[in-house]
């Protein structure tokens, strides 16, 4: 059981709004029980999701003017420099010009200790779905890119481990994987769920081997069996809108948390919905969907294996929405302590 985490903690999912990385940082500093280093993609297109992990990727264009990033083989030797570089083990950083609220982050927690602190990465399924060679062709389909881009964001998983465990002996990673939502579309009819497992797979042992907590999020519906099935420890959902499809499977959810796993309700919106709800419309929903799950599930394990966070990122937001998201995730603690 991940006994460090104490229940009914807070924290959150990746994107804020922010264009200056202090009061981002500063903002969660003072808002969550676990904080989390900010994606901040008002900044810079290279703190978007794709481009943010691409640094370090074989043949990979960035276009900061038309906010594009996309694969162009060349026929030179970077696939065997990379090959070579990439060990089982290796560690790839997440440079300032790509991660300015990692680095922001990291600077304003310097000499400071933790319990807990959390960071995430793209996952592989969205990385690779998300970014295009120059022929428009998704790098998913492409069996060598998609196995390079997997190596990749393991490397960027074990040096982000590295750094925040010299503040924490605990160290959570969410993989984010939006695109689960969408498997099974016509969109993406040639995706093979044995090979999504094995994608997810090797991600959370990445994660678990450097000493890292793992855990996927996803802000839509999923094959949550699946995603259970990949070992992971802590899965994310939104459970603002999306809470039935989850709720279904309430035996394999059953198994997971009695083998100590851990489930981060995103109830509090981060769609225009947030101009809408309030603390009593958000404690009463939270309350619902508990009563929901105890017809199935004992509630002392439910409740003694709770996150709270919002569904999903806050980057798309305002500030103002940001923080009441925020202080609406706090109050919500507060009711249910």
């Amino acid at each position: 059981m991940l006994e460090v985490i104490r229940p009914l903690s807070t924290t959150g999912i990746g994107s804020l709004p922010h264009k200056n990385p202090e009061d981002a940082c500063g903002l969660i500093l003072k808002t969550f029980d676990i904080p989390f280093w900010p994606q901040l993609p008002n900044i810079s297109f290279r703190e978007s999701m794709i481009a943010q992990y691409s640094e370090g990727m074989p043949f990979i264009n960035i276009n900061d003017m038309k906010q594009a990033a996309w694969v162009a083989p060349d026929g030179s030797d970077e696939l065997e420099r990379f090959y070579e570089s990439c060990a089982e083990n290796t560690k790839i950083a997440i440079s300032e010009d790509y991660a300015m609220g990692l680095h922001t982050f990291l600077k304003m927690i310097k000499g400071r200790r933790f319990r807990i602190l959390k960071g995430h990465v793209t996952g592989p399924l969205t990385f690779t779905l998300g970014l295009k060679d120059n022929y428009g062709r998704l790098v998913y389909f492409d069996e060598e890119l998609r196995e390079i881009s997997s190596m990749l964001l393991k490397a960027k998983v074990r040096w982000q481990i590295d750094l925040l465990k010299q503040h924490s002996d605990n160290v959570i990673i969410f993989i984010d994987e939006p695109i689960l939502s969408a498997i099974g579309s016509s969109s993406y009819l040639g995706v093979d769920s044995e090979e999504v497992l094995r994608l997810f797979k090797d991600m959370v042992s990445a994660i678990e081997n450097a000493g890292g907590i793992s855990g996927i999020h996803c802000c839509g519906r999923a094959d949550w069996p699946m995603v259970i099935n990949s070992g992971v420890r802590i899965l994310s959902f939104d459970a603002f809108g999306y809470f039935d499809t989850l709720a279904i499977y309430h035996n394999e959810i059953n198994d997971f948390l009695q083998r100590g796993g851990y489930l981060a309700w995103g109830i509090v919106p981060t769609s225009d919905a947030i101009n809408s709800v309030d603390d009593k419309s958000i404690n009463k929903l939270m309350d619902n969907h508990l009563k929901k799950l105890y017809e199935h599930i004992p509630s002392e394990l439910v409740n003694s294996q709770i996150l709270i966070t919002p569904s999903c990122g806050t980057g798309s937001r305002s500030i103002e929405e940001t923080i009441k998201v925020f202080q609406l995730i706090m109050r919500l603690k507060e009711a249910m302590m």
